[in-house]
């Protein structure tokens, strides 16, 4: 942790301490188990996904950031935010390492507790997928009864995509983006277009420094990708084909997110090199 013992435990002239700064009190009165006894496990399946909510509002947080520069036309500023975040995701997958340490037993002695709730209705990853792309109505209309959440996933929903914003710069950058991509609807799913598709191709072959910039965004493609895989094997370890809490379809839902990318015209322009 950074700053010294000293700085950690007394309070700076204003009063400032480690504790009251990152309120370390609130924080730590949050993992408030429900299981009888409780349960011991119960507690770290409440850190990791407490951790995990952590992670994907500091996701979204870089992600704002990479659009906002984008949208100033300065996609390359942009490539510590995509590096940042793939630095992140690496770490949810760490964390279902851990996670991986609780047999099925163990989870089966709490999971009763959890009633309703799913990692099904995380407000935070839906944001993440609207944002990257990964647009579905159905996802959005579920929170109808959570007004604050319903309102960030109508704005996300509604908002231009990551992949949106840019190529929007490749345009304003003198490249021809065909306008069928650039006045699509962007509260649809991104699909393929071979219009794009050589557009990107051509950038890769006469602008070296857009092509490591369309590799650290295909990066973080395949970074998303690899925490669902292994989010779905994780799943399938703990509770097998059993369905998921909260009365989603469990692993077999979530095999249908698999290999479905954000950016599929980085995917397809593979074959033509």
């Amino acid at each position: 942790m950074m700053g010294s013992d000293q700085h950690t435990t007394s309070p700076g002239q204003d009063g400032l301490t480690y504790g009251s700064y990152l309120r370390i009190d609130e924080l730590l009165a949050l993992q408030t188990q429900r299981s009888d006894g409780p349960e011991h496990d119960e507690m770290l399946f409440i850190v990791i996904h407490q951790v995990y909510e952590l992670w994907f509002k500091q996701v979204l947080h870089e992600l704002d950031r990479f659009v906002e520069v984008v949208a100033h036309d300065q996609p390359f500023r942009g490539m510590h935010q995509l590096k940042r975040v793939l630095k992140i995701f690496k770490t949810l997958v760490g964390q279902l390492d851990v996670l991986e340490t609780m047999t099925p037993l163990e989870f089966t002695s709490f999971r009763s507790f959890l009633a309703n709730s799913s990692g099904f209705g995380s407000a935070q990853f839906r944001e993440l997928e609207f944002v990257l792309g990964v647009k579905n109505r159905a996802h959005l209309d579920r929170f109808k009864a959570d007004p604050v959440s319903f309102a960030r996933l109508r704005h996300r929903f509604e908002s231009a995509t990551l992949w949106d914003v840019v190529v929007r710069h490749l345009d304003r950058a003198g490249f021809e983006v065909p306008e069928s991509v650039l006045g699509r609807d962007v509260t649809q799913a991104i699909e393929p277009d071979p219009e794009i598709q050589t557009v990107l191709i051509s950038i890769y072959r006469d602008h070296p420094t857009y092509s490591e910039f369309f590799e650290t965004l295909t990066d973080l493609d395949e970074g998303l990708q690899e925490w669902r895989y292994r989010h779905v094997m994780m799943v399938q370890r703990t509770i097998g084909a059993q369905m998921g809490t909260g009365g989603s379809a469990g692993a077999e839902y979530l095999k249908t997110t698999l290999f479905r990318p954000a950016f599929p015209d980085l995917w397809e322009i593979r074959s033509a090199f």
